[in-house]
């Protein structure tokens, strides 16, 4: 392929066609309806935490169009309904496979989840590292930005509270 800049070295001649694929895999969520992944339910009379934790996750920044990427921590309190436990992660990578920024990320997550199964209580911890503080900008590698959103009884019980946090930090 011959360019303004003249030839392409072998390695960049099919970089056009990766991008456009890139592309399309960081943008799949866009028009994609989340609460979708929580729509079935399960009636157990579980009534406790459940956490899942330390599932990755990787997104585009809307500022920069520079991916950031980390993991989430989610936990609810159902109130007697439970979701399957890979609805979560399905949730999570419908909102972040749209350009995003990692604060709505954070109540996207933490707002369906409370809604959609009208459970007691929601915590959506995210920890994420973003490409446009490490490569561009202040270039700050290995900078954690975290972000919470607690809902329900994790924002009116500090016992609560307490004890979800210190299950996802254990």
């Amino acid at each position: 392929m011959v360019t303004l800049w003249g030839e392409l070295p072998e390695g960049m001649k099919e970089t056009p066609s990766r991008v456009v694929k890139y592309w399309v895999e960081m943008s799949q969520g866009i028009g994609v309806d989340p609460s979708e992944s929580l729509s079935k339910v399960f009636d157990c009379g579980y009534d406790q935490v459940v956490i899942e934790k330390g599932i990755p996750f990787t997104s585009l920044c809307e500022h920069h169009l520079l991916p950031f990427y980390g993991v989430a921590h989610i936990g609810y309190i159902p109130n007697q309904k439970v979701v399957g436990l890979s609805k979560l992660p399905r949730v999570l990578e419908v909102l972040a496979t749209q350009p995003q920024i990692q604060e709505r990320l954070t109540e996207q997550m933490g707002d369906l989840i409370f809604d959609k199964l009208s459970c007691k209580g929601v915590v959506v911890i995210l920890e994420a590292e973003h490409n446009c503080m490490s490569c561009r900008g202040v270039k700050k590698h290995g900078v954690k930005t975290i972000t919470s959103c607690l809902r329900g009884v994790f924002m009116t019980d500090s016992a609560a509270r307490a004890e979800v946090l210190n299950l996802i930090k254990g």
